[in-house]
């Protein structure tokens, strides 16, 4: 009888235990300073577990499980943080809170780097730097590599130019090392590779990085970059540290739209280029009743190409340079070669063969994509999340022009004056991620996720020819093939905070986790066009085969090659009272294709006094090679003589390379150190110091080309390299080979310093002032090729030449300083920011330091550090309407200018004979790049102007 009466009163008694858990609540509106709502802002009870976020319109309700004394934290991001005690009684009650514009990027929260609770950048444990997209978009910069190149001292960033896939995706550094030592994530997610892996003459040669660009920025509400080590936290490629690009949530809709164009004078000429426009769009929207939200982005970019190139001064277009008869006199010959220049030129000027014939500078792109994000909450302890992306670009980028006198790379009866050849690139990304976050027993929070991206590049060649077809039968355009990347990864996160009253210890977070990755690298083939040989001679010398600038992938080329890993990890973060914080995490990892890995990181953070902290940590870390650096393989043509013979990409499972002995790839293995100081003073002043020391052993480079040894057009039979080519070529079609290979230990060191004030001036004004900075030095302590490579000095001169060398060392500013002042009156807002890009070094292949290399000491070139300034002005004529004109590089500065060699700069136009003139004195590549693209500053498109208006609402 009791157990019936329980039973049937059972459900009545919940009934009122849950009428009297929410017979009490808080509702209001959170707005800005100047009365517009907010939506998406936290609301929470400190120390409870009770927290939501404002709608569209800013409402928001919080439900108290019994009447008392409670403190409310109010926050989002951009804004200060509110606190505010509140008494509850059994009533509703109404309460708005009015947030003020923080301006202060640095007082914000970030959930990077710990995975206990979120705190501010100056409280975490080790540096993070936060960007808001809100503080950017006043500025020129459309796309983010270029936002965090100009924001982020430790980032480092620029266009590359006649570089083949590379002009369409820009390598970027943090902290001076690789595109691939940075890893990337989305929402705390791990994000895809791009399908390139750079093998030209570009900063990051031999890398893989992440294609930032292909993220719309109006999809983005801010950027954690975490400047430390954390392959322990989040596995392979976070040697350098961590970029965290966290999504919108509920938003208001918002537009915007630019337009700009350079508008600068170099090189005694006028520059009105680069046209640029820009529109995005966002809307994020909250469920009803706390359910969730989902917010929609989208961008669209359409950039024009740049060109600062120099004049051809090679002497001839038409016509093969003379050589002088036995018999000639020097006057004579002389005057043969007058005659023969001046019908030359005038052959070219009847003809329009203009001599300034490249594009050097920025490609031509179009860029459109979308993010969706969202979340479902199922009750108050789950939660399902998703994040959708998808980008299409397209982008136009040149080659070297092909001039008439190139015989064997042309047919006269297509290109009668030569021809300029295009890369066409369609570059598709998407990206998918789901998830589920629930409270279970204990107060345990799991997260379990699968997150799938894809990267795919099509190479279309245009205005070009196969040289080797019949005469007159070659098409123009080629399908030279398709690279594809692609992965997988699956996460199983489980943490719990616990807390202690009293005692030593106060808090102890404690996660583990695991992660389950497959990768997918694809190579695939042109058209058959793109890479054959038709035969045709000039004369009885050979021509080149397959698309001129960029010959297609052969069906020997093409490969589908996967692997997979199994990641786990454990961390704990302890804080033992208000002071003290240590962190140790450690992560085991073991890979398909290469074997397993185990990495560690300590860290630790004492406030000493106030919100004055001291923090430091030690990691060590690792970068599994990528399958593009594994299985990446191509072949191209090239002359030696008259002789058409191969040069060769190959991979570690060619028996080429096996003859070299290099096995297969290892990962690089980093040992890092931080030591900072981080705080606030006199509540505006906030300061971020940290120190740090990172040695890599075993990093993997991409070899110098290792060719035949040669005598004039001879083989030199006793030669290395002929003995090793012969082995697997002996009719010596094979003229030179390149590979990757762990060779090298490298060690970089550095600082970086971020200080930040802001001054209120009156009641409508203020004045925020900010200097970030960054100084770093990486240097090469040894290299150290195969047994066999490391026997023989020619072998051992080609593993890793001083070219390669500067590419590690010096060819990203070693310094940069970041200078930014804000100032608000009323409606307008006015913004100065400049940026000292520190110096770059360039050495040459072959040291002209040494007399007998017959080589001027100017080739090593060192590009003093310049200043870039940019200038805004915004005013908001209401709540809704914004409109912002301003200039990049408003003094039009350009950096140092190319060494030219007096016979390179001359002879083109002075009638001196063709025997004294050489462009091999100097790395304008016959005085058509005047600026140095080998080494990444800040880019050479002076400035640049544009206008901007957003609307919001």
């Amino acid at each position: 009888m009791i157990r019936i009466l329980l039973k049937n009163s059972l459900p009545i008694l919940l009934l009122l235990i849950s009428t009297q858990l929410f017979a009490q609540g808080l509702k209001g509106k959170v707005t800005d300073s100047t009365g517009m709502a907010i939506p998406g802002a936290t609301v929470q009870v400190v120390g409870a577990k009770i927290g939501t976020s404002s709608d569209g319109n800013g409402l928001y309700a919080l439900k108290f499980p019994a009447a008392g004394a409670y403190k409310i934290r109010i926050s989002f991001t951009g804004y200060q943080i509110a606190e505010v005690a509140v008494q509850i009684d059994n009533t509703i009650k109404t309460m708005d809170f009015a947030l003020q514009d923080a301006k202060e990027l640095l007082s914000d929260v970030v959930v990077i780097g710990s995975r206990s609770t979120p705190r501010t950048n100056i409280e975490s444990v080790v540096p993070v730097d936060l960007i808001s997209t809100k503080d950017v978009k006043v500025f020129a910069q459309t796309d983010l590599t270029q936002i965090l190149n100009f924001v982020a001292p430790s980032f480092s960033s620029n266009r590359q130019t006649v570089s083949d896939g590379t002009d369409h995706i820009d390598p970027a550094s943090l902290r001076g090392l690789g595109p691939d030592q940075v890893l990337v994530l989305v929402n705390g997610k791990r994000r895809h590779t791009t399908a390139l892996v750079n093998i030209n003459g570009t900063f990051g040669r031999g890398s893989v990085g992440t294609d930032l660009n292909s993220i719309p920025v109006s999809a983005i509400e801010r950027i954690e970059v975490l400047r430390d080590g954390a392959a322990a936290q989040y596995g392979s490629d976070a040697i350098a540290g961590v970029i965290n690009i966290v999504l919108k949530k509920v938003t208001p809709y918002s537009f915007s739209t630019s337009f700009g164009q350079s508008s600068s004078n170099a090189l005694g000429r006028d520059f009105s280029d680069g046209r640029t426009f820009q529109v995005d769009f966002s809307k994020g929207w909250a469920f009803k009743n706390d359910k969730g939200f989902i917010n929609f982005a989208a961008q669209y970019l359409q950039r024009g190409y740049t060109n600062r190139g120099g004049l051809d001064t090679r002497p001839l277009m038409y016509s093969a340079n003379p050589t002088k008869g036995p018999a000639e006199t020097e006057a004579a010959f002389q005057a043969r070669f007058a005659s023969l220049k001046a019908a030359d030129d005038a052959r070219a000027a009847a003809n329009g063969l203009d001599r300034n014939n490249m594009r050097v500078g920025n490609s031509d792109a179009k860029n459109g994509g979308g993010f969706l994000n969202g979340q479902f909450n199922f009750g108050k302890t789950t939660q399902l999340y998703y994040a959708a992306g998808f980008t299409h670009k397209t982008g136009s980028a040149a080659g070297f022009y092909r001039l008439p006198t190139q015989t064997s790379q042309i047919d006269l009866s297509i290109y009668p004056n030569g021809f300029l050849p295009f890369i066409d690139t369609k570059i598709n990304d998407y990206s998918f991620s789901v998830g589920m976050r629930a409270k279970l027993l204990h107060d345990w929070d799991l997260d379990i996720s699968n997150t799938s991206g894809e990267n795919t590049i099509a190479f279309n060649i245009n205005n070009t020819v196969n040289a080797s077809l019949p005469t007159g039968t070659s098409p123009t355009s080629f399908y030279a093939g398709e690279l594809l990347f692609r992965q997988n990864t699956s996460n199983l996160d489980l943490s719990k905070k616990h807390l202690f009253d009293g005692g030593f210890l106060t808090s102890l977070n404690t996660a583990f986790g695991a992660e389950f990755r497959i990768d997918n690298y694809q190579i695939k083939e042109g058209e058959l066009l793109s890479y054959s040989n038709g035969g045709r001679l000039i004369g009885t010398s050979p021509t080149a085969s397959g698309a001129q600038v960029f010959p297609g992938f052969k069906p020997s080329n093409a490969l589908d090659k996967s692997r997979h890993n199994v990641g786990a990890y454990a961390d704990f973060e302890a804080e033992f009272g208000p002071r003290v914080t240590l962190e140790a995490a450690g992560r085991y990892e073991n890979y398909s294709d290469f074997g397993s890995n185990f990495s560690y990181k300590f860290t630790g953070k004492v406030k000493l006094f106030g919100d004055v902290s001291i923090r430091g940590a030690y990691a060590t870390g690792f970068r599994a090679p990528s399958l593009h650096q594994q299985y990446f393989n191509n072949e191209s043509t090239q002359f030696v003589g008259t002789n058409a013979t191969q040069v060769l990409t190959v991979n570690n499972a060619n028996p080429i390379v096996a003859q070299f002995g290099v096995g297969a790839l290892k990962p690089e293995i980093s040992k890092s150190g931080s030591l900072g100081l981080a705080g606030k003073i006199a509540k505006t002043f906030t300061f971020t110091i940290d120190a740090y020391n990172i040695d890599i052993s075993d990093r993997i480079v991409f070899s110098s080309q290792y060719a035949r040894e040669r005598s004039g057009n001879v083989l030199v039979p006793t030669g290395v390299v002929n003995q090793i080519l012969n082995t697997v070529d002996p009719t010596a079609q094979i003229n030179s080979v390149q590979f990757f290979t762990n060779a090298i230990t490298t060690n970089t060191a550095g600082i970086d310093v971020v200080l930040t004030n802001r001054f209120n001036l009156g009641a409508k004004s203020s004045l925020i002032l900010s200097v970030a900075g960054n100084v770093n030095k990486t240097v090469v302590r040894s290299i150290q090729g195969s047994d066999k490579i490391e026997s023989d000095p020619t072998l051992k001169a080609k593993l890793f030449d001083r070219l390669e060398r500067s590419r590690f060392e010096s060819s990203v500013p070693k310094n940069k300083l970041n200078i930014t002042a804000t100032y608000n009156l009323n409606k307008l807002s006015f913004v100065a920011r400049t940026v000292r890009f520190g110096e770059v070094t360039y050495l040459n292949a072959i040291d002209p330091n040494i007399a007998a290399n017959g080589l001027p000491t100017q080739l090593d070139q060192t590009f003093a550090p310049k200043w870039v300034t940019d200038f805004s002005v915004s005013y908001a004529a209401s709540k809704t309407w914004s409109v912002t004109v301003g200039a990049n590089n408003i003094f039009d500065v350009y950096p140092d200018k190319l060494y030219i060699d007096p016979r390179d700069n001359q002879n083109n136009l002075s009638g001196n004979a063709a025997s004294n003139y050489s462009g091999g004195l100097d790395n304008t590549s016959n005085g058509r790049f005047l600026y140095p693209r080998a080494v990444s500053q800040f880019g050479f498109n002076g400035r640049y102007v544009y206008g901007k208006i957003a609307c919001t609402f």
